[in-house]
């Protein structure tokens, strides 16, 4: 599972010019599965989410977490980052889960959140969505399980 994290001042997601998931300060996550991907997967990648020091502490230096300074979580789903771009000019979809399994751990890793974290919102599995963001820094890290 990847999570491509943006430190944001602020962000949301809109489908068909309605926002259906916008936060302040805090993480626009994009999440791709991959085949092999589980629960566990999930569970891990939420862990560092939550828990990866992105924010600046009183000196300035990345030591807080989402989870210290209280940020909103926005998680996208977005299959193309699991895109395989080793060779050629087109991208490959091979190394992405198909569409059931990807909704599957999607809702997963959305409910964990919500459950685990106070500020929760997501884009829409499967929309055409458009994101709108101010990334922070820019602060951009890709994790992966």
């Amino acid at each position: 599972m990847k999570g491509l994290l943006q430190r944001v001042k602020g962000a949301r997601v809109e489908v068909g010019g309605e926002v259906v998931g916008s936060v302040d300060q805090g993480l626009l996550v994009l999440v791709a599965v991959e085949p092999d991907d589980t629960q566990a997967s999930a569970d891990k990648l939420l862990h560092k989410l939550l828990n990866y020091r992105v924010f600046s502490d009183a000196e300035g230096k990345m030591n807080l977490s989402l989870a210290d300074v209280g940020g909103g979580l926005l998680l996208v789903s977005q299959f193309t980052l699991a895109a395989d771009t080793k060779s050629g000019l087109r991208p490959s979809f091979s190394t992405a889960a198909p569409p059931a399994l990807g909704e599957e751990l999607f809702d997963y890793l959305l409910s964990k959140a919500k459950q685990m974290h106070g500020t929760v919102a997501s884009g829409r599995f499967g929309a055409d969505m458009q994101v709108h963001l101010v990334n922070d820094g820019p602060v951009t890290f890709l994790l992966q399980t």
